[in-house]
């Protein structure tokens, strides 16, 4: 017989098992019930919140004017010891509370090249797969938070030289030593984020929503299905299913939270935002989420809405390229679903 050293197959056949809380309602009061049963599981596996919140203490570090945007470097504090910075852009010749996007940066030099900065704060002299998409939010009308997610950039731990390195290793190992994850420790940042521009005037509360491609599609679908402020979603070069490509192709530790998988797939965690409005991009030559697992779970998620009743607000599109913003689809899905929204009064 001959030797079966390779663990792909029996691997494989571990991911076979159908996961605890797969979506299987037929009517909007099952699903209600599956949503809140998955959610409570979903914030565990993630090593849950602090019970008590801190006291933000928000401040601005600098604040600069662009041709077309206000732009402000903010400091907040999420968890006691642990500060989160952050860009706040404003469009100018604007008035009354804005649509707000939280804009999520993925594996890279951190949030500078979101605002069309390179490490050193001087502007970016070549686009990177982000495609500066902060920016062309500000320019289409919206409020935009940029947060530097933990691991990166001015978040990373110690003194690293390589501006493109990260600490997500040490920091997700100590989560997990902990019985945490850095994905937890993330989502929990953007939340506190939310909860800063809920104290700005210039921002609406009632229209907030997220753009996040790769590590920060990553925390943008799991924010938005733990976080019902997010009215609208775009996820870019994430969506897909956990067996196809974050078990099946080499990912930063960071993507990992233990015994997910028993409960979810990925459409499970993206059937968690229903009804809200949520678009999801890939490109047809990603090589990390793979586009046939991509169109499989966009169906899957798909499915979900429809016993929602709300089909038109789950959408998406394949588009040629690699692992890269795309956007074209993504803007007037949030045109429609986050900006015709009526303004609070």
């Amino acid at each position: 017989m001959k030797p079966t050293f390779d663990p792909t197959r029996w691997k494989n056949a571990q991911l076979a098992a159908k996961p605890r809380f797969a979506f299987e309602a037929q009517n909007k009061a099952d699903a209600r019930r599956w949503q809140a049963q998955l959610r409570r599981r979903v914030k565990a596996r993630l090593g849950g919140f602090p019970n008590q919140k801190t006291n933000l203490r928000a401040r601005v570090l600098r604040r600069s004017e662009q041709s077309e945007y206000s732009q402000e470097e903010i400091a907040l504090q999420s968890r006691d010891s642990l500060e989160v910075f952050g860009y706040f852009l404003l469009p100018k010749n604007t008035s009354g509370p804005l649509p707000t996007l939280l804009c999520l940066h993925g594996h890279g030099m951190g949030v500078n090249p979101l605002v069309g900065l390179d490490h050193d704060g001087q502007p970016l002299q070549t686009l990177d797969y982000l495609h500066g998409f902060a920016i062309q939010a500000v320019k289409r009308g919206y409020a935009v938070f940029a947060p530097e997610l933990l691991g990166f950039g001015r978040r990373r731990e110690g003194e690293i030289e390589n501006p493109h390195q990260s600490s997500c290793q040490t920091l997700a190992g100590t989560a997990l030593m902990l019985g945490q994850t850095l994905l937890g420790w993330r989502v929990y940042d953007t939340m506190r984020v939310l909860d800063y521009l809920q104290t700005r005037p210039e921002v609406d509360a009632k229209r907030f929503g997220v753009i996040g491609i790769s590590g920060g599609g990553t925390n943008a679908l799991f924010l938005s299905a733990l976080d019902a402020r997010i009215k609208a979603t775009v996820i870019s070069g994430y969506t897909n299913t956990f067996r196809d490509s974050i078990c099946a192709v080499p990912h930063c530790i960071d993507n990992f939270v233990p015994g997910l998988l028993q409960d979810a797939e990925m459409s499970d965690i993206a059937g968690l935002v229903a009804p809200r409005a949520l678009w999801c991009e890939n490109g047809d030559a990603d090589p990390i989420f793979p586009v046939a697992a991509f169109r499989q779970t966009l169906h899957d998620v798909k499915r979900i809405y429809k016993v929602w009743g709300a089909q038109a607000q789950c959408s998406g599109e394949v588009f040629e390229g690699e692992h890269q913003f795309h956007g074209v689809g993504a803007w007037k899905f949030l045109t429609k679903n986050l900006r015709a929204m009526r303004p609070e009064p």
